[in-house]
């Protein structure tokens, strides 16, 4: 679960395929590589991997906002980004802009939360361009970024403008631009447009089904009541969103009134946390990030 893609550059006088990604903090890229068959891949067709959290990063003026952008991501020519059409506990779509999180290094997905996700994503996007978008909203979960609830969609789309493609998949997925700024905030730093109004949309093969897109279900919103969240990260968020929806109704009752989450908690004293940066509470979910099965023991046998 992260972002990057496909990049396409030219040398030597042939065309060289690489497949960059980076996984979020906590998690190994390489793993993900050898699970979802990349490294097969690789083998077969020449295709080189190149792991973000193990490269090199610059760092760039990213219209005013500086951050370090992984170096093997800058050196291509034509890059092609593959978001998968999705939603996310804390900023409830990600696809295109967001998925450019794979190209930085772990020290700057954590700052990108410090920073509270909207704003640095919109900024990177000014520098780390996309040449090409294919989306696969195929089989995305429209509640949780790491999956769980797949809602069967059968749709690839394709497109040039980061902006005006999440622009299309907020509204496909019931959200306004409002509901998630950094579309917004990228619009207006230039690095696309939101007017779908002004898009021209084609359709290859329309769909049998006429009917209205799927939608989230509103499940992760519901639960995030439970979590007073202070810049955590993705994996720890996640990880605590899916061990609460496998709580009994009569358990999420009994929870305290917040579960503290985040890096602004570091150093700081509470009832009950989850992750290390909530270590000083008098109750903490150890790890980092934990897994959800550990936040699900944790609460049961000790806050419960």
């Amino acid at each position: 679960p992260s972002g990057g893609g496909f990049f396409i550059y030219h040398g030597w006088g042939i065309f060289c395929l690489t497949k960059a990604e980076g996984s979020w903090v906590g998690d190994s890229t390489q793993r993900a590589f050898e699970n979802c068959g990349f490294t097969r891949l690789a083998r077969e067709y020449g295709v080189a991997l190149v792991d973000t959290q193990d490269d090199t990063a610059s760092r760039y003026d990213c219209a005013g906002l500086p951050i370090e952008i992984c170096d093997a991501a800058m050196a291509v020519d034509f890059m092609i980004n593959l978001p998968v059409m999705k939603g996310h506990g804390q900023t409830y779509v990600t696809c295109a802009l967001k998925n450019n999180k794979g190209v930085i290094p772990n020290t700057e997905k954590r700052r990108f939360h410090s920073l509270g996700l909207h704003k640095p994503i919109a900024h990177l996007n000014t520098v780390c361009k996309n040449d090409f978008i294919v989306v696969d909203a195929l089989c995305g979960d429209l509640d949780y970024e790491e999956g769980g609830n797949p809602v069967v969609s059968n749709r690839l789309f394709a497109a040039l403008d980061p902006v005006l493609c999440d622009t299309f998949v907020a509204n496909e997925m019931g959200y306004t631009v409002d509901e998630i700024p950094y579309i917004a905030m990228a619009g207006d730093l230039g690095a696309g447009s939101t007017d779908l109004s002004a898009a021209h949309v084609r359709h290859l093969n329309p769909a049998a089904d006429a009917g209205a897109s799927p939608k989230p279900t509103g499940k992760a919103r519901s639960l995030a009541r439970y979590l007073r969240e202070g810049s955590a990260c993705s994996s720890c968020y996640a990880a605590a969103t899916r061990a609460l929806s496998r709580l009994g109704r009569g358990e999420l009752g009994a929870l305290p009134d917040t579960l503290c989450i985040g890096q602004d908690y570091k150093g700081r004293s509470g009832a009950v946390g989850i992750g290390q940066c909530t270590q000083g509470f008098a109750k903490s979910v150890p790890g980092c990030p934990p897994s959800a099965t550990a936040v699900l023991d944790y609460l049961r046998k000790e806050v419960l």
